[in-house]
């Protein structure tokens, strides 16, 4: 592949024939956020888009003012078209403003899961070369202005720190609030933007424990919208409850719908099961989409408080394994939801989607959807297809696939000459078009929906003098899906660190605290292949019988 040069300066993978062609086909619909949120506020400049777990709203007008204003000072700033603007905030209400005032601007938007610390936003503001960083102030007692002005120093594209809320009396060199009020909306032009552009840039974890940045234009991001929207039967009069993170493709998708489509969206700032419950109920939300653990404490919250949640009638899962019982606990328990698993991820977003139909209730919770839009091969590891049944790697192409990663590299080794995507899942084909996710080629760790890289914990284990060889897996979760539990060889003569121990050195080495070990094994040996290779298959396996038996021994 040689790829197509981006205006931001990147290469994707798609030619600009190929993208032309799509656009004159109607695949793509060739607009983009900002010209559909100008429409709105024109039309309808009281409506509301946006409902706030806090009680408040944001209606179409009062968006695309204030973001009308933030745009004019971040281009005195000297931001242009292309420039990268990352945001480490939580499901706050500025988010959806920076959102748009970026796609106003054709400014790459960077979003940057809160948890992370100085290691992992460190490179990813590197590694996508950002200028501007939307920071919050104090939250979860940690100092992220503190932590934007040390990276700071050490990243030379970054020239602006902002903190948005910073708290009474926390002085800060530049301030979100300060940006908004000082723009003059007169002032204000909208930079000619190609929605074949380079929109979006996120990061997941890979194999390696370097984040992958993953892009995306205007026109993918929409057509995967559009796939839902079409496969699901939802527009006019729905309204999602989002309570993942802005952060993640599927929280991200809830600012853009909320302006570019008849979906309105009630975001949560963080998950709670009882504030879910009251939050649906007062905002009559009828869709949602969320990981394992949503969809559990949601139907055990209301069974508890003895509620059906009329207004809600679906939900998406995904994100990490789904029990199948749990998709029909959830449809005895929600009286007019039809509840269904989906598979997707940053780059393919959601591949399939659900079985809704109620004779489809069985597909519904014993399989991960019915592929839609997308064209899918499952291959053996010599990448021949592999009998229907058969379990091997699914490899993806369509129009909302992503334009490739911020390292042409990987692109390269991650998509075919064919224009497939190398997801590095394992699954099976089954029934009416439906497939069954059975396993994982990536050496990932998913909890509660979060990708969590083993390589990358392991890197930093190996750090402290009491480690002689560290050997990450997922373990069972009871609420999250997955852990992480770390097998480990000691150095001779060294005292076997504990969990609070590891969890303390994790953090203080830079990595979010998501990332911390949760159980320790200590060997003397790792299984290993003839090559030398560490059989994490066994070692996953040795957990989850040992907590099987732990679980049972509770039991009895």
């Amino acid at each position: 592949m040689r790829g197509t040069l981006d205006p931001s300066g990147w290469r994707v993978w798609r030619s600009q024939d190929e993208m032309n062609d799509l656009v004159e086909r109607g695949v793509w619909e060739n607009r983009t956020t900002w010209q559909d949120a100008v429409s709105k506020a024109d039309a309808d400049p009281d409506g509301v888009a946006i409902w706030f777990d806090d009680g408040s709203e944001l209606k179409y007008r009062e968006g695309v003012e204030e973001a009308r204003r933030l745009a004019v000072s971040l281009v005195e700033l000297g931001l242009k078209k292309g420039d990268v603007v990352s945001a480490n905030l939580p499901n706050w209400r500025e988010m959806a403003i920076i959102n748009l005032a970026c796609c106003a601007l054709g400014l790459v938007i960077n979003p940057i899961i809160p948890i992370y610390r100085d290691r992992e936003v460190g490179f990813i503001l590197k590694d996508a070369g950002t200028r501007l960083l939307f920071t919050p102030g104090g939250m979860s007692n940690f100092d992220y202005p503190a932590m934007g002005r040390q990276l700071a120093e050490q990243t030379p594209s970054l020239e602006w720190v902002v903190t948005v809320r910073p708290g009474e009396g926390k002085p800060v060199d530049q301030s979100y609030s300060a940006l908004v009020e000082h723009g003059d909306p007169g002032r204000f032009e909208a930079t000619e933007v190609d929605p074949n552009q380079i929109k979006l840039l996120m990061y997941t974890s890979g194999t390696t424990g370097v984040p992958k940045g993953v892009l995306h234009s205007h026109n993918t991001l929409r057509r995967s919208a559009a796939n839902s929207a079409e496969a699901r039967g939802v527009g006019e009069g729905d309204i999602t409850l989002m309570a993942s993170p802005v952060t993640h493709v599927t929280g991200y998708s809830s600012l853009e719908q909320a302006f570019n489509s008849p979906i309105k969206t009630a975001l949560m700032s963080r998950w709670d099961k009882v504030a879910a419950i009251d939050f649906i109920e007062r905002s009559g939300a009828t869709l949602t989409v969320g990981a394992t653990p949503f969809l559990k404490e949601l139907v055990d919250e209301a069974q508890a408080r003895g509620t059906g949640l009329p207004s809600l009638r679906q939900f998406a899962c995904g994100g990490a394994e789904v029990p199948p019982q749990l998709i029909g606990r959830a449809h005895e328990v929600l009286e007019n939801c039809r509840c269904f698993r989906v598979y997707g991820s940053t780059e393919v977003p959601l591949v399939t989607q659900g079985f809704q139909q109620v004779e489809h209730a069985r597909l519904a919770a014993e399989t991960d959807g019915c592929i839609h839009n997308y064209d899918v091969r499952i291959v053996d590891i010599q990448g021949d297809d592999v009998v229907p049944g058969d379990e091997g790697e699914i490899l993806a192409r369509g129009p909302s696939m992503f334009l490739g990663y911020s390292d042409w590299e990987e692109t390269a080794k991650a998509i075919d000459e064919d224009g497939y995507f190398h997801t590095g899942d394992l699954v099976r084909a089954g029934e009416q078009g439906s497939i069954l996710v059975s396993g994982r080629l990536k050496d990932i760790i998913i909890r509660g929906g979060e990708n969590l890289s083993a390589k990358e914990i392991e890197d930093v284990l190996h750090r402290h003098p009491a480690i002689q060889e560290a050997a990450v897996v997922s373990m069972p979760h009871p609420r999250l899906g997955e852990g992480v539990c770390v097998w480990l060889i000691l150095h001779d003569g060294q005292a076997a660190p504990g969990v609070e121990e590891l969890g303390r050195f994790v953090r203080e080495q830079g990595l979010a605290p998501q990332k911390a070990p949760e159980q320790i094994e200590i060997v003397n040996d790792l299984p290993r292949t003839a090559s030398g290779k560490i059989q994490k298959n066994i070692l996953r396996e040795n957990i989850r019988e040992k907590e099987k038996l732990t679980r049972e021994w509770i039991t009895c």
